[in-house]
């Protein structure tokens, strides 16, 4: 396989793979020390194959980086609407309905198969393959903002960025969801840890068993819906980024997102409560009421801040007028 030839003086001591990373920013640690491991680095003209081999300040490091390998998952050429893109990352407002990564029963039709077609060439390799890094996900019944690296070095610091989940004040993550009734408290935090479910390994929990881990979701309740209220307008923001938080947080403290089939099971029978408008409207969303509409973060090349919203969709949108509208419902 065809390969560059990356050539630098280590600046100071330390390990290799530091050191590599150091020299070379644009290629990921996690990247380098597999290249390490299979014998493509050379100190001082010997190859070296443990990263944390010690090198001294002046030793002459060389590494052979093979070119990006295609990628597994095929290109396939789909409308998106792009936010913003440079030659780091592009910013995606995801459609419902649309899976982010290939999987079981959905190998093709994704996301990830739709950046291959349009991000071309200027894919140059996630951990050497000409892919996009995806740094988070959303479920495919949620629509809203995504970010996806387009090479390794702005995956790494992408990446670094949603793994303090906005501690640090770099990144920004907003949701709009409806919700069952109102909260009776108008704000506040919902921290509960969240893992599998042992009643069914499908779903997500709150728990307190081994595998649960830390999760934060902190709420605003926008507006209550309906005269009397049957559902809120709630903004929710990740303190943590676990599989289904809001989901699995609202439910728990009973107030599931409207339309959530998995979450929201029990209160299929509140529909009843909605003005016909509304139960129209809640059918045809055919997906759970909820929308990425705020993505904050660092460019991971620059530092620049970044901040992008979205409106919610027509589906949500629609729901949302009707909900607001006071007409009688069928009791």
């Amino acid at each position: 396989m065809p390969s560059t030839s990356l050539s630098a003086r280590a600046v100071a001591a330390g390990r290799l793979d530091k050191a590599l990373a150091a020299a070379f920013p644009e290629v990921s640690r996690a990247r380098f020390q597999a290249l390490i491991a299979e014998g493509a680095v050379t100190v001082e003209g010997v190859a070296v194959r443990q990263a944390r081999h010690a090198v001294k300040a002046g030793d002459q490091l060389q590494v052979a980086l093979p070119e990006a390998a295609p990628a597994a998952p095929l290109p396939e050429t789909m409308a998106l609407d792009v936010v913003f893109e440079d030659k780091d990352l592009i910013v995606i407002d995801k459609p419902a309905g649309l899976v982010v990564h290939p999987g079981a029963g959905h190998e093709t039709g994704t996301l990830v198969n739709a950046l291959i077609a349009h991000c071309g060439d200027s894919l140059s390799g996630i951990g050497g393959v000409k892919r996009p890094g995806i740094v988070h996900r959303l479920d495919k019944d949620t629509s809203g903002l995504l970010v996806v690296a387009k090479n390794d070095a702005a995956h790494q610091r992408l990446s670094e960025q949603f793994a303090a989940h906005g501690r640090d004040g770099r990144l920004e993550r907003s949701y709009l969801a409806i919700v069952w009734g109102v909260p009776e408290r108008r704000r506040g935090a919902i921290a509960a840890a969240v893992g599998r479910s042992s009643a069914n390994r499908q779903k997500m929990a709150v728990s307190r068993g081994s595998g649960a881990r830390e999760a934060v979701t902190h709420y605003e309740v926008l507006e209550a819906l309906g005269a009397p209220p049957v559902a809120s307008l709630v903004r929710c923001q990740l303190e943590t980024g676990r599989t289904h938080q809001i989901r699995v947080h609202m439910a728990h403290i009973g107030h599931p997102l409207l339309g959530d089939a998995v979450y929201g099971a029990g209160y299929r029978s509140s529909a009843r409560k909605l003005s016909p408008a509304a139960q129209q409207e809640l059918k045809l969303l055919n997906r759970q009421a909820l929308h990425a509409t705020t993505l904050g973060f660092q460019h991971p090349r620059t530092g620049r801040a970044l901040r992008f919203e979205s409106p919610p969709p027509e589906d949500f949108a629609k729901l949302l007028t009707a909900l607001r509208k006071p007409e009688p419902a069928n009791r």
